[in-house]
């Protein structure tokens, strides 16, 4: 049985201004506090992989310049396998730059860099690498013919193909056709699927527009429904995981948690209910601190939120 995990996708230097309040056209404002963080959706759930002990490896590109070393140098530190993440000499590491006030607004500007420049033929170095997978881990912060042709990869080899389809943005049926599992949050469903943008969808509302997702071709829909847990679609199957109880900080990272831990527990065999039972709790444990990757758990810290949740259970 195939156990590593091959995540293919963006790596971005996060910097954050805090600052009283967004400043208006023309005008300068002093900040607060200022940070530099790793991010990158594919960047975050190799991370978490590696956090979890899993044998996790990265697939993206990186500018020749200081944050393009600093993010390898994070990968490293949880773990993963960072001998396919390329060097590109013609433009920068990706980076978003991001203004955060006081009440929590913030402005983003997302300079793709690297990862935009992240083509389907600098793949051809990967092919073994993403033969030898169990489970491959996509998302939608790098071009989507390079989504693609990484999803082709991944099924020719037999591997388990994880599609979180974020940021939310359209997604051709070529492309679910090949997915196992599609892993949106509430607004990427409704992105997806055409349905009315609401904060929160009742289950059944969730059920519908996965079964949307699936007529196009994904095989399984796991919805992401933050505060109100999660839900598997499938053909004549549905399976769902409540929220765990947690004051939640930050939510940053929650989603890439838990399609990590998800992958993570498939990987080692588990059936899909515990690997869901797995992800939520990832998720659940990453809330309660800030940042994106800072806040993604451990194994030991995952493994005692279950067992917590399972001994409520049965008192």
């Amino acid at each position: 049985m195939k156990t590593r995990i091959v995540v293919i996708g963006s790596l971005n230097a996060d910097l954050v201004v805090r600052l009283e309040r967004l400043p208006a056209p023309g005008e300068t404002v002093s900040g607060t506090d200022f940070n530099v963080f790793s991010g990158g959706k594919g960047s975050n759930q190799a991370c978490a992989v590696g956090r979890l002990g899993g044998a996790a490896a990265m697939v993206g590109r990186v500018g020749s310049d200081h944050y393009g070393e600093w993010l390898r140098d994070s990968l490293v530190s949880a773990g993963v396998d960072v001998s396919h993440v390329q060097n590109d000499m013609t433009v920068s590491t990706g980076t978003a730059v991001i203004s955060v006030d006081a009440s929590g607004q913030n402005q983003i500007v997302i300079i793709p860099g690297a990862n935009g420049a992240f083509l389907p033929e600098h793949l051809e170095q990967c092919v073994d690498l993403i033969a030898s997978a169990g489970v491959v881990l996509l998302q939608l912060e790098i071009p989507l013919q390079t989504v693609e042709a990484a999803a082709r990869l991944a099924k020719a080899s037999g591997a388990v193909l994880i599609l979180d389809p974020a940021p939310a943005r359209h997604v051709p049926d070529e492309i679910l056709s090949l997915v196992d599992y599609l892993t949106p949050n509430e607004t990427e469903l409704c992105a997806l699927a055409g349905l009315r943008n609401v904060k929160q969808f009742s289950r059944a509302e969730a059920a519908q527009g996965a079964q949307s997702l699936r007529a196009r071709g994904a095989r399984k829909v796991i919805v992401k429904m933050g505060s109100l847990g999660a839900l598997l679609v499938a053909e004549n199957q549905e399976l769902f995981w409540p929220p765990l109880p947690v004051a939640a900080v930050d939510t940053t990272a929650a989603g890439d948690a838990f399609n990590a831990a998800f992958a993570f527990a498939i990987s080692a065999g588990q059936s899909e209910f515990e690997a869901g039972e797995w992800a939520t709790a990832a998720a659940a444990c990453s809330v309660k601190r800030k940042g994106a990757q800072p806040s993604l758990p451990t194994f030991d810290e995952v493994k005692a939120m279950l067992e917590r949740r399972r001994k409520n259970s049965e008192s």
